[in-house]
């Protein structure tokens, strides 16, 4: 019967995650993966969230297993706000917050509020694949701005802002997912002064900003940009991706717009889970808990740096982040990740090829790694296989 139904023709375009499509092969226990975005089990803060669960059905049982603001909670608002003015040295206030089901609702939110058919937007090449499949439902014209070590070519946007007109401009700055590149400071503050001047919002996407291992931080766009910057965050990366909590940060009457079409997705976010996430929070032990990520994270994107030096050939680029989850690799060009990737399934280890992280299908040539979800040893043999399966294809 549903053969013949009439559907809409945006979910008919609606495409499936090539991630998601490769995590089903990949979860056989004897491959060793580097494919999906996810943070390492073994760290998540089981117990700490088994005692906040216990609280929070104790005490607010009945209020947490009830309907709740299409806003979000409001002491979960309030320590969001108050983590972000202390770490950016502004003032946000719970009024700036709408609590979402993890960012990626924030990215399919921001589709919503800004994009027609008609419209364009500015996004990185390559860009995250999630934000690209959230947009991509509201059927936008992309204007790609190329990337090099120090984040966006702004001065190949300025042209392009003044020529397009863009909704707005999608980045993620800190730790770049596919690519783990971050905007160097100077760049942040051109694009926030072209964000200013043609009036352009900046959408900057943010679940990796507090997973620094090496260096220093830099000032976020929210901090340099205020009220021009919409800020995506989430607890997916720091605490657990399984509980879907996430915000967005904006301007107090963007906000209220926000709430509006959120009102018709999901009525509000998961109402138990906020107040969980309020309660790990309120304990005091996030901070402690990320320090130990960040140290376990960091010890593995090493390991992986210095196996990938080990294994792989010198005409294999790859970039080296200073934090977040994922490393960019540049095999050498008129090779393709996508005809490789079986090869090196059938050697039992798995990435995913570059080439859906560009808009325009290119970039066959890439592929991005992840290191959080696999121990150093596992880590090791994994790249070492990976090299034997380069050595063997590249041309």
């Amino acid at each position: 019967m549903s053969t013949i139904w009439n559907f809409s023709t945006r979910a008919k375009e609606v495409k499936s995650s090539v991630i998601r499509e490769i995590l089903k092969i990949t979860e056989r226990p004897d491959i060793i993966s580097f494919a999906g975005g996810l943070p390492a089990p073994e760290l998540f803060p089981v117990e700490e969230i088994k005692k906040a669960c216990i609280k929070v059905l104790d005490e607010s049982g009945s209020k947490a297993l009830q309907y709740s603001l299409t806003m979000g909670h409001l002491p979960l608002r309030r320590a969001i706000a108050e983590r972000i003015s202390k770490r950016d040295g502004i003032k946000v206030t719970e009024e700036n917050i709408v609590i979402t089901g993890g960012s990626q609702q924030g990215l399919d939110i921001m589709g919503k509020l800004f994009l027609d058919s008609t419209s364009t937007l500015i996004i990185e090449k390559p860009s995250y694949l999630g934000a690209i499949q959230a947009f991509n439902s509201y059927r936008p014209t992309y204007i790609t701005v190329g990337m090099d070590n120090e984040g966006m070519l702004l001065d190949e946007m300025e042209e392009d802002i003044k020529k397009h007109k863009p909704r707005f401009i999608y980045a993620v700055a800190n730790f770049q997912n596919p690519s783990g590149i971050t905007m160097s400071l100077k760049r942040r503050k051109r694009l926030v002064e072209l964000s200013k001047e043609f009036y352009t919002p900046i959408v900057d996407d943010n679940p990796y900003g507090e997973i620094r291992y090496q260096g220093k931080d830099l000032p976020s766009l929210k901090s340099l940009g205020g009220d021009n910057v919409i800020e995506l965050g989430t607890c997916s990366k720091i605490i657990s991706p399984g509980l879907r909590i996430g915000w967005i940060v904006g301007p107090a009457d963007v906000m209220l717009m926000i709430e509006k079409l959120k009102q018709g997705i999901d009525l509000h976010t998961n109402t138990f889970a906020q107040y969980v996430v309020y309660e790990y929070i309120k304990t005091g032990q996030l901070d402690e808990h990320i320090t130990k990520i960040k140290k376990a994270y960091g010890e593995r994107i090493k390991v992986m740096l210095e196996a990938l030096e080990t294994y792989f050939t010198k005409e294999i680029k790859w970039t080296k982040p200073e934090g977040g989850l994922f490393l960019w690799v540049e095999l050498p060009q008129g090779n393709s990740a996508t005809d490789i990737l079986p090869k090196a399934v059938a050697q039992k280890v798995a990435y995913v090829p570059g080439k859906p992280f560009f808009v325009d299908e290119s970039g066959d040539n890439t592929l991005r790694l992840n290191f959080s979800n696999a121990t150093p040893e596992m880590i090791v043999e994994g790249i070492k296989r990976l090299g034997k399966v380069f050595k063997e294809n590249i041309k």
